[in-house]
């Protein structure tokens, strides 16, 4: 069979999956962006990770819908954010109220003293990161590229996360997953995997919830 005629199959198929998918349908109903804000929804419930007062950075934020949940869960009784809440990604992302978005590289100096600028001093009580790279379909190419933007979020937390706070990334079991896990559990006292019921069982993606800094020895 000709590659294209594969290809053109592969599209159709995923187009029928995406129509048909139960979140995609909920997530256009309840006005949010994408179908992974399912994803956050389910870990907040279990794991408690969204606090009104705390300051949150989502990492890879575009196009939205996990900074429109945690902007959701950091709002008071009068609706007002308590906390902060800064997005970021080198993608644009449509405006959500009371979020600082900073588009770019957050390893770029202009990105970063930027940030520095908002926190004025502060530390990060939660850093969240859906990244994913554009996937080629080349197994062991995606994995590393996966892979490094898991440790690019891992530097991200050592920098400005709050010794007691929480970081949550998006991982794909492979090449160099468990490695990334115990690096993970070098730093952080407390480590574990989750599957959200969002996350479709073809997957290889799971997310990484980790708590509390460990003291520099």
């Amino acid at each position: 069979m000709p590659v294209a005629t594969k290809k053109l199959r592969s599209n159709r198929a995923w187009i029928e999956r995406h129509i048909n998918d139960p979140f995609v349908k909920r997530s256009r109903a309840e006005g949010y962006r994408a179908r992974s804000v399912y994803k956050l929804i389910e870990l907040d419930e279990k794991e408690h990770l969204l606090k009104p007062g705390s300051t949150v950075v989502d990492l890879g934020s575009a196009p939205g819908s996990w900074t429109q949940v945690v902007r959701e869960r950091l709002a008071g009784p009068d609706g007002s954010v308590r906390g902060r809440i800064i997005a970021m990604d080198i993608l644009p992302m449509d405006p959500i109220d009371d979020v600082y978005f900073l588009q770019g590289d957050f390893r770029e100096q202009e990105v970063a003293d930027k940030l520095a600028e908002i926190l004025n001093g502060d530390k990060v009580d939660v850093v969240l990161s859906d990244m994913a790279p554009n996937l080629s379909g080349i197994a062991a190419a995606d994995a590393a590229r996966s892979l490094l933007l898991n440790e690019l979020a891992l530097e991200f937390c050592l920098e400005h996360l709050a010794p007691n706070g929480v970081f949550v990334t998006k991982a794909f079991q492979g090449s160099g997953y468990s490695q990334y896990v115990e690096s993970l559990k070098r730093v952080f006292k407390k480590v574990a995997a989750k599957k959200p019921e969002a996350s479709r069982d073809t997957s290889a993606e799971v997310y990484l919830v980790s708590r509390g800094l460990k003291a520099p020895k």
